[in-house]
């Protein structure tokens, strides 16, 4: 059998003003970390990422860098980039995350493209990589198209 065990209102709400009041006192000491800010002026800091592609042939490869909020840089379609980025951004969960150990992938091969992104996205360091060599990785990549650019055939990559 399980016990229920009641904790009454009032130490309930104690814990949360508590959680609040420790909250804003970090965000009073390091304001940037707290809330992605620049340098303390509390200006957002600006999401950029640095993209290299090699492998993706004629006018896909090269390094592009992309601003986003506002969205700039030399990348081909910033806008697009950004608005596929900010798609996939969830709280608590890795926007550029690896294929999780242990799934099953098709064994296909979708070309010898490949993909570096670095920079600062939601306030947090970006290092990925990326590639086309299974299926689990050819929908990774698929997924961030337009960050990435569209692959085509493997024949033709």
């Amino acid at each position: 059998m399980f016990q229920v065990t009641r904790i009454p209102a009032a130490r309930l709400l104690g814990a949360a003003a508590l959680s609040v009041a420790t909250l804003a006192s970090l965000s009073a000491a390091h304001p940037a970390a707290a809330f992605g800010t620049g340098a303390g002026t509390g200006v957002p800091a600006a999401d950029h990422l640095t993209v290299t592609v090699r492998g993706a042939g004629p006018g896909a490869d090269g390094t592009f860098e992309l601003y986003c909020n506002p969205s700039g840089g030399n990348h081909p379609d910033p806008e697009g980039a950004c608005a596929v980025v900010e798609r996939d951004t969830r709280w608590g969960q890795d926007t550029f995350a690896p294929v999780p150990e242990g799934s099953v992938c098709t064994m296909q091969y979708g070309g010898r493209a490949t993909a570096h992104v670095t920079g600062v996205w939601a306030g947090r360091p970006v290092d990925v990589t990326y590639d086309r060599r299974d299926g689990c990785e050819i929908s990774r990549w698929d997924r961030m198209v337009p960050l990435l650019p569209e692959a085509g055939a493997p024949g033709r990559s």
